[in-house]
């Protein structure tokens, strides 16, 4: 390697670590996780895809698609932040990382193929709306109540802006201002690294967090203080329900495990069991929620009374002597057994130092059939994200990409990022933009970058303690936002209508859909695949004849007259296969019934790309029962492919030398003129010899 080489990839690693760092923690946040595994996701799964992959400039690590839909699939399982949501997280990442292997490995990144244009755009816009207004309670310090209806909870959220925290949206709108500003500045300094310094420093010399915890005591409003209890109980009940619900499931497999009809029987019992704790356990949740809503909307006045100790009181009650401190409290959880509460916004708070360590992520195996679509799903999207980056950045730098190799390094990335601590990473389009942009020319930029985040998770994680969580959620909104595009799918309507629908349909299920956002695209999939069935079984098909200019045109799009009363020209454009030899039988009997007079029906099919034994046995049905009624069947310009399977199978023959003509134009002037005999068949023939296949059958 070069001086200057490594000098350009150095440049590059440190200025893409200055962007990874902040958004690392941003995207994890997104994900449910603590922000420590947003740097996690940032250190060995960066270094394996470098090594690996195809791409010299792509910078694998968190990105926030993957992020919402790591956080969609889980959270049906288990509540964000917690333990089981974290382990849950991980072998996610390692469901999507084998199925990334296994599509490289056996090169079957070609199955992305059936995510379309429309379908793609109309999920990735109602993705970025999904993840970026789920970041609205930070930006308004509110609490986002979690259910299984994103809108529901969205509308939540909206409704609790009245109950705006003026100080966390302020620095909101103060760190969006850095990012939006800063790069017009100057092009050296990040503008999301700015905002991320700029405003920890600010929290942390004004004490933006303002928390306290308090004894039940310490609460004067007997309104607030009950329902502050009544919470506790059923925040606490939700966590029995939880583990109860979890371990009658694991013994329900240890029965199943050991076969035999009474352990069945066991098993069906534990599983009848869990059903009922969830089934309340869904029920308590809906109800703290609504309970959470309403508390964050209770405000109190902090004070000191004539012992020196701190007390809360509501509205309207009368204060001690000394007073109100000048602060509006409201209720902000229960922690470790203790009632918080808080008078500003909330921040990242503690981070674990030090690197992840080596740990196999718990497979679940209840879960793991039920995360199967959506690991499938995360895999081909991570998948077309990495690559259509990789090639945007070969179009400038004339690398060659290898898809295959590229699925295999993202593959691993997320294999062995999910032993030490990592969530599902892929390509980054940002960072990779960035590096490419400073001029990184071999991976080694990524393991610098990498080496960064090591320092950080070494020696700076108690810095980042006061980094508001507002922060964090504008860096996600810009980001994300930028991803809507409209103008694709405008366009798409003016050329496939079809299409243009599929892609509405699905951007609007994933939202309805949401949090379960992988069925969107599921079924946008699935639409696309039935409209490849349809067109297949219907393909574009018309009685045909000159248009004024000579040129040739169908009938009925282009309101022509019959080309005459003795033949008919019929247009067959697509593959004659078992799919849709049916609606060619309808389209020749159609043509037939329309011009009883005919005596010949032809068949231009120089559309015709492919036949298969199906085909072939209608072309001769078809043929029989036109000659039963005086009728002859022919074709014209048919490919090569084509023809040699009619030669093979003896149809050719059958049908006679006069049935097929070489192309149109002369199957148009010999039927017009109504007589063939001053063709030379013979020469013709000659210049289309029968295929070894044709000679040779079997």
């Amino acid at each position: 390697m070069s001086r200057d080489t490594l000098r350009a990839d150095i440049t590059a690693g440190v200025t893409v670590a200055l962007i990874l760092v902040p958004q690392s923690m941003a995207y994890a946040s997104l994900a449910g996780l603590p922000v420590v595994y947003g740097l996690y996701a940032s250190f060995l799964p960066v270094i394996v895809a470098s090594l690996w992959g195809s791409s010299n400039q792509l910078h694998t690590g968190p990105v926030a698609m993957l992020s919402l839909m790591s956080a969609a699939a889980v959270m049906s399982y288990a509540t964000p932040g917690t333990d089981e949501f974290i382990q849950i997280s991980l072998m996610l990442a390692l469901m999507v990382g084998i199925l990334r292997l296994f599509l490289g490995i056996f090169k079957l990144g070609v199955i992305v193929n059936l995510l379309s244009s429309p379908v793609i755009i109309g999920f990735t816009n109602a993705a970025a709306l999904i993840i970026g207004l789920s970041q609205l309670s930070k930006i308004i310090g509110v609490p986002f109540p979690r259910s299984d209806s994103y809108l529901f909870d969205l509308t939540g959220v909206i409704l609790q802006i009245p109950e705006v925290r003026w100080t966390t949206l302020l620095m909101a709108v103060f760190a969006w201002l850095l990012i939006s500003n800063i790069p017009r500045l100057t092009k050296k300094i990040p503008g999301v690294l700015a905002a991320v310094v700029i405003t920890t420093l600010i929290s942390a010399w004004f004490g933006f967090e303002h928390k306290t915890t308090v004894s039940t005591d310490q609460i004067k409003d007997p309104a607030i203080l009950q329902a502050i209890q009544t919470y506790t109980r059923t925040h606490d009940r939700i966590m029995e329900l939880t583990e109860i619900a979890n371990s009658k499931t694991r013994k329900a497999e240890e029965q199943l495990k050991r076969g035999g009809i009474d352990h069945i029987k066991t098993a069906g019992q534990l599983r009848a069991q869990a059903a009922v704790a969830n089934y309340e356990l869904e029920h308590l949740k809906k109800q703290n929620n609504a309970r959470r809503i309403e508390l964050n909307a209770m405000t109190l006045t902090g004070t000191v009374n004539s012992q020196g100790q701190f007390e809360l009181h509501g509205k309207g009650q009368p204060l001690p002597e000394a007073g109100s401190d000048g602060r509006t409290w409201r209720f902000d959880g229960i922690h470790n057994g203790q009632i918080s509460f808080s008078a500003g916004g909330a921040v990242v708070g503690d981070i674990p130092k030090g690197l992840p360590s080596f740990q196999m992520p718990e497979i679940k195996l209840d879960l793991v059939l039920a995360l199967l679509p959506s690991a499938l799903v995360m895999a081909l999207i991570g998948f077309m994200e990495a690559t259509s980056i990789s090639k945007a950045i070969a179009t400038t730098t004339g690398e060659r990409v290898d898809t295959s190799k590229e699925l295999v390094g993202q593959g691993l990335a997320n294999i062995v990022g999910s032993m030490f601590g990592s969530y599902t990473v892929s390509g980054s389009f940002s960072r990779s933009a960035v590096a490419a942009k400073t001029g990184a020319r071999t991976g080694l930029f990524a393991i610098i970058s990498a080496l960064a985040v090591v320092l950080v998770l070494l020696f700076f994680t108690t810095y980042l303690h006061h980094l508001p969580q507002a922060v964090l959620a504008v860096i996600v909104m810009m980001a994300v936002f930028s991803l809507i595009r409209v103008k694709p799918l405008i366009q798409a309507w003016k050329i496939d209508r079809t299409g243009a629908i599929i892609g509405m349909t699905t951007f609007f299920a994933t939202l309805i859909m949401a949090p379960a956002i992988a069925n969107g695209i599921l079924l946008g999939v699935a639409l696309t695949v039935l409209q490849c069935l349809v067109t297949s079984m219907k393909p574009r098909t018309d009685i045909i004849s000159r248009k004024a200019d000579g040129s040739l045109g169908g009938v009925r799009a282009h309101k022509l007259k019959p080309m005459s009363e003795n033949f008919v020209p019929v247009r067959f454009d697509g593959a004659l296969n078992f799919m849709n030899v049916a609606y060619f039988e309808d389209m020749i009997l159609d043509a037939h019934a329309s011009f009883p007079n005919a005596t010949t029906i032809l068949v231009v099919g120089s559309g015709i790309n492919d036949i298969d034994a199906s085909g072939e046995e209608k072309i001769r049905e078809v043929a029989k029962r036109l000659r039963e009624v005086g009728v002859s069947l022919a074709f014209s310009s048919l490919k090569h492919q084509v023809m040699s399977v009619l030669q093979a199978s003896g149809l050719v023959k059958e049908l006679g030398r006069y049935a097929f003509y070489p192309d149109k134009a002369t199957a148009l002037k010999l039927l017009t003129d109504a007589d063939t005999s001053d063709y030379d068949w013979e020469k013709h023939e000659a210049d289309n010899p029968p295929t070894e296949t044709a000679r040779s059958p079997g």
